[in-house]
């Protein structure tokens, strides 16, 4: 079976990492698969995947296509959504052109697939009219909550064989957008031997953050996450403050761990806002960023208690899989969608999202309580490994791609 996969970014988020993932054990399931990956942005995505023995191809989309985006309208007023408007004066002939192109590397490969990985890539299904191959889109989002990727996909359903969903709550979402078009749950995986529990380095994560070497037996606490505003450093850092407020005498540091990886406007913290948030809010020498960690595992084994804070429903939430598969205790917010998998007690702490007080006290209970600490980092870790497997993960993708292309 000749498998291609297009991706809207080369750069590295949870989609892409997930990709990474699923590639790879693609390879050691069915060493006869023929793995092809197109990315639209230069990254390191390109070299990982040629690294794992798959053709991997840039083909650069235009600045003003990959900067698109409507992520930044929800919740916003019409003029918001007149200025995005504006915004796609140009993009008609900018497709015309990066579809001829597209369609060429597609028809090039001969693909019995087409595994679309962002939504960008399931946009352009269109180009692929005609061709002999099944498409598959993979959601990584809540579609229903950007209201023109909705009418869009809703609109070109017809030309999807299948779609994978991420989490059962994005494959609800998904079903009322793509109608008929059956959609397969798969959670997300990860490499539970790359990310296991072992020694961590905490001076080393104090200097990625420019803060001076904390006292012997100080916790450190992190999140880490792209600068997406939803995914909740400002609750995170409201939090940190509240509780060093509450009790100043609980020794205790705070990482934010990540960069502003994607290229759509408004829809990031800058890390300037983020310095801004840490002066304001009085946590100058308690609380650092660091900057994103290609391998991120030691960062998550440095942490004392791993951070979800996300204010808004979340697709899955790689970082939590990670987190957990680390032996790390965490706090979830219960409207991930890896949150479905996990129960409140026994392998995490869950609170409500966005709610700072929640978070306050869970920290609180976590950070007094160093046996609690350790039964939920055990029970995390079997939680990862029986539940977030990257060889399971990958096991039920190729399912759905044997049902597509049966024989091949």
């Amino acid at each position: 079976m000749r498998i291609l996969f297009l991706n809207p970014v080369g750069i590295l988020g949870g989609a892409e990492r997930a990709l990474l993932d699923l590639m790879a054990c693609l390879k050691r399931l069915e060493p006869g698969l023929s793995l092809h990956l197109l990315a639209a942005t230069a990254g390191p995505l390109l070299d990982e995947a040629r690294a794992l023995g798959v053709e991997a191809r840039l083909l650069p989309l235009p600045e003003r296509l990959s900067a698109l985006g409507d992520s930044a309208l929800r919740g916003r007023g019409p003029r918001e959504a007149w200025r995005f408007a504006r915004s796609l004066a140009p993009t008609p002939l900018l497709l015309a052109d990066y579809g001829r192109a597209l369609r060429r590397e597609v028809a090039a490969v001969r693909p019995d697939l087409l595994h679309s990985n962002g939504i960008k890539t399931h946009l352009l299904s269109p180009v692929t009219a005609g061709l002999s191959l099944k498409r598959v889109w993979h959601i990584h989002d809540f579609l229903g909550e950007r209201p023109l990727v909705r009418r869009a996909l809703g609109t070109l359903a017809p030309l999807a064989s299948a779609a994978i969903a991420n989490s059962g709550a994005v494959g609800e979402d998904t079903r009322e957008v793509l109608g008929r078009v059956p959609v397969h749950v798969v959670h997300n995986g990860v490499d539970v031997e790359r990310f296991s529990p072992g020694p961590g380095d905490g001076a080393r994560l104090d200097a990625l953050a420019g803060l001076p070497p904390a006292p012997e037996g100080t916790p450190r606490v992190g999140l880490v996450a792209t600068y997406a505003r939803w995914k909740g450093h400002d609750v995170f850092l409201e939090a940190a403050a509240e509780l060093t407020r509450r009790h100043p005498a609980l020794p205790v540091r705070f990482y934010l761990v990540g960069a502003p990886l994607y290229r759509t406007p408004g829809s990031q913290f800058s890390a300037e806002e983020l310095r801004g948030l840490i002066e304001s809010r009085g946590l100058s020498g308690r609380a650092g960023l660091v900057p994103f960690q290609a391998e991120p595992a030691a960062v998550y084994r440095a942490l004392d208690v791993f951070v979800h804070a996300s204010t808004r429903r979340e697709p899955f939430g790689l970082t939590i899989a990670e987190a957990l598969a680390c032996g790390r205790p965490a706090i979830v917010s219960r409207a991930s969608g890896a949150a479905e998998g996990l129960t409140d007690g026994v392998d995490a702490l869950t609170v409500p999202p966005g709610d700072r007080d929640a978070l306050v006290a869970a920290l609180r209970t976590l950070l007094e309580d160093g046996a609690l600490r350790a039964r939920l980092g055990e029970a995390a870790r079997r939680t990862a490994v029986e539940r977030f497997s990257r060889e399971r993960y990958a096991r039920e993708v190729l399912a759905v791609y044997r049902s597509l292309v049966p024989g091949r």
